[in-house]
Formats: C-alpha cells, structure tokens, sequence
C-alpha cells in the first residue's frame, strides 16, 4: 500500500447544516470556495478537510458514515491534518489551499455525537481557503508545499 496523502472523497451541500454528498469533483474557486457548495464565500472557512483515518475510526463504533455525514468537503488519506499549522500550504489535485483553522466549536448537537457520544470533525477537521484555482476529484495527489506562518 503507498504511503502517499491523497484525497478518498469530494462533498458538497447546497444548504448549510446538511451532511454534504459525494461527488465526481468540485471545483475550487479563488476568494471563494467551492463552487456550488454552500459554505463558500470570502471568508477563512471556505474548504473543510477530513481524515478518512478519523471517518474509520468513528465507524469503529458501529455506525456507518457515508463521505461528507460530518460536513467535510474534502476527505484524505495518508496525511495528519491536525498535525499542519496554520499557513501550510497543500496542492490538492490542480488546486492549492491554505490551512487557516484545526478545528472547530460545535454549534449544535448533531444526530452523530447523539448516537455515538463524540464527533471528530470538532477537533480533527481543518480549514482552508483557495489559493490557486483548480479541480479535485476522488484519488488526487495531496502534497505539502510550505507553511507561509
């Protein structure tokens, strides 16, 4: 098995609070997000990544957790996101994003942390806005560039 970073899945939602759903690719639009996806804007929240090593470690507890059930745009494989500090830099597919926020304050109880008791994407998902256009699909490369902090 390679131990190359890689994206396991691309999700997306029209409305906010919704678990997004998988699709082929999203495109990544600069001072904007996602297209399509309704957590875009000029903001520092445009993009949410995931690991699926944390997706499988909540499956762990019985449930099954389709990409995207925790609102996560992006989920990857083979990198420790918690692990990048804010300024790094990751080409993911044609497009490159900046990590701006590790985590993030639960605003509502959802229907996973009720039936499990706990949530990952609080304290394992991250934060990105895009810094250079592109195309993401399932099974693109992710590569570490620079921390601009």
């Amino acid at each position: 098995m390679s131990t190359s970073a890689r994206v396991t899945a691309v999700n997306i939602s029209r409305e906010k609070g919704t678990p997004k759903r998988e699709v082929p690719e999203i495109r990544l639009r600069l001072r904007h997000g996602i297209v399509g996806d309704a957590h875009a804007g000029d903001w520092h929240r445009q993009i949410s990544l995931l690991a699926q090593e944390s997706v499988n470690r909540m499956r762990g507890l019985g449930v099954d957790l389709p990409p995207g059930i925790f609102a996560e745009n992006i989920n990857t494989e083979g990198i420790c996101l918690t692990a990048l500090p804010v300024g790094t830099r990751l080409q993911i597919g044609e497009a490159v994003v900046e990590v701006t926020q590790i985590g993030k304050e639960c605003h509502s109880d959802c229907a996973i942390r009720r039936l499990t008791g706990t949530c990952v994407m609080p304290t394992e998902g991250i934060f990105a806005i895009v810094v250079r256009e592109g195309t993401v699909r399932k099974g693109d490369p992710i590569t570490i560039l620079e921390a601009t902090a």
